[in-house]
């Protein structure tokens, strides 16, 4: 069984994580009229990077999500940020 690092609890088993998504990726613009075409393609398109990956996770006990850098080729993590600003902690 793989473990991951949460930044707030530590390392932790893989089955305690869920993905939330590809980080970086941005959601339409919902002030103004939103296509079919435009949510199609925001909720089924993913990059699928083989290598170097950063994606948003959410650690379940915790219910705190982060940014998990990992190889997903060898899958090693590489690191985690924080999602919080330091002074809500």
């Amino acid at each position: 069984m793989q473990q991951f690092p949460c930044p707030f609890c530590g390392l932790r088993d893989e089955r305690e994580f869920h993905f939330a998504g590809e980080a970086g990726k941005m959601r339409p613009d919902t002030s103004g009229e939103v296509t079919q075409t435009d949510w199609s393609r925001y909720l089924n398109s993913y990059k699928n990077r083989e290598g170097k990956a950063s994606e948003v996770w959410v650690h379940l006990p915790c219910q705190e999500y982060f940014i998990m850098h990992r190889d997903t080729l060898s899958m090693k993590v590489l690191g985690t940020e924080q999602l919080r600003r330091q002074e809500e902690i």
